[in-house]
């Protein structure tokens, strides 16, 4: 599986980090980060064996820029 988000767009509101401390943190910039992530073009992406609360994040997150495909 792999987690992708569109950090350009985030807004920083912390809301994936709240529900999902296992694979997001708050950068020193004040946006979102994948834990372990990997910029790729304007994406940050991590591959991962089971994406568990990443779900929950993409379902909360107000600017709908987390994907888990």
């Amino acid at each position: 599986m792999k987690i992708t988000q569109e950090r350009k767009k985030c807004i920083g509101c912390g809301s994936c980090a709240a529900v999902c401390s296992k694979y997001f943190e708050m950068g020193q910039d004040g946006l979102a980060d994948i834990k372990g992530g990997q910029m790729k073009g304007e994406n940050m992406e991590l591959e991962v064996a089971e994406a568990g609360c990443a779900k929950e994040a993409s379902e909360i997150c107000p600017v709908q820029i987390i994907k888990v495909q």
